[in-house]
């Protein structure tokens, strides 16, 4: 059975921070067990150490090669770019402003 690896670059979190982290591309690999609950603690776990393992790499190109030199299957999300709608202050006080 192959290794799957998902490698994509992160979203923007929802605080104050600005988009300098976004940048970078993730690979991490996708669980291969299903999670199964503690019976003395009741924590969800699994055998699998992998899904702890998150590589970061400069470029999208540079994670494709590392997983095809180490043989594993690639599914790749392509990020979506934002777009930026441009605002002026003046338009606050637009005659033709539609509350």
């Amino acid at each position: 059975m192959a290794t799957v690896v998902r490698i994509y670059r992160p979203a923007k979190t929802a605080m104050q921070s600005g988009r300098g982290n976004l940048k970078a591309w993730v690979l991490e690999f996708e669980p291969t067990d299903a999670k199964k609950n503690d019976p003395l603690m009741g924590w969800a776990g699994s055998r699998d150490t992998r899904n702890q393992l998150r590589l970061r790499f400069d470029s999208k190109d540079a994670a494709i090669a590392y997983a095809q030199r180490n043989g594993f299957v690639v599914r790749l999300h392509e990020p979506t770019e934002r777009t930026v709608k441009p605002k002026n202050y003046a338009d606050n006080f637009a005659f033709n402003r539609v509350l």
